[in-house]
């Protein structure tokens, strides 16, 4: 790999974009392909599908083509240490999710209760400033309090997030739609809140609820590719 190509690859890593070498197997030729590129490039729908599914494979007749996919680790935060977040700790854990909680209630927020998660007792705005939202990242708002949910949700749908969900009721979300419209944000943004969160499985123990969260978070990941403006 040429020194300029593998230095373009490494920023897109450091980014946290997605990214894929192609390589001619015939003649030997490379080229880097960005993921929001990834439909203009000539084998277009074969790079889309590899960077979205993740498996760098072989194309093109006879197999003459490999695209080499550099995909980042797919993130959930969940905002709220509840019992909801504690049994979505490890069923994202064995899907391949790294996960972070933030709450700035102490109370709530204790390795005793989260042991062996990434956890962050303070302010999400705090949180989120250290370790910005990206477009690999899904955010997860669990606290139904509008002073702790309403700015990472709001930060979430500005970063492009690939995946935005509250917890709440129809009615709930609607005083959240007006609080979110009063604060300047878009109605197509507002949009892609999945509000009430998760699959619509009747879940009712948090167990359940982290179920239908994780199985919404999977399915956006890997339908990616249509995110807000």
């Amino acid at each position: 790999m040429e020194r300029a190509l593998l230095a373009a690859l490494n920023a897109e890593r450091a980014a946290r974009r997605g990214a894929a070498v192609v390589t001619n197997l015939t003649t030997g030729e490379q080229r880097l392909v960005r993921e929001a590129e990834a439909t203009a490039d000539p084998l277009g729908e074969a790079v889309a599908k590899a960077l979205q599914t993740g498996k760098s494979g072989m194309v093109g007749e006879g197999g003459d083509t490999f695209i080499n996919v550099a995909v980042p680790p797919p993130r959930i935060v969940a905002i709220g240490a509840v019992h909801i977040s504690q049994a979505l700790a490890p069923m994202a854990r064995l899907a391949g999710f790294d996960l972070e909680i933030v709450d700035p209630r102490t109370a709530f927020a204790t390795p005793e209760r989260f042991p062996g998660v990434s956890l962050r007792a303070e302010w999400p705005e705090d949180a989120l400033r250290a370790r910005p939202l990206d477009a690999y990242s899904a955010l997860v708002a669990l606290t139904h309090d509008p002073k702790i949910d309403d700015q990472p949700i709001g930060a979430a749908l500005e970063a492009g997030c690939f995946y935005v969900g509250a917890l709440g009721s129809r009615k709930t979300h609607a005083r959240r739609v007006e609080r979110l419209t009063e604060a300047g944000v878009s109605a197509a943004a507002i949009a892609w809140i999945e509000a009430p969160i998760g699959l619509d499985i009747a879940a009712s123990t948090p167990a359940e609820i982290a179920v239908a969260i994780l199985g919404s978070v999977i399915r956006a990941f890997r339908r990616r590719g249509a995110l807000p403006a």
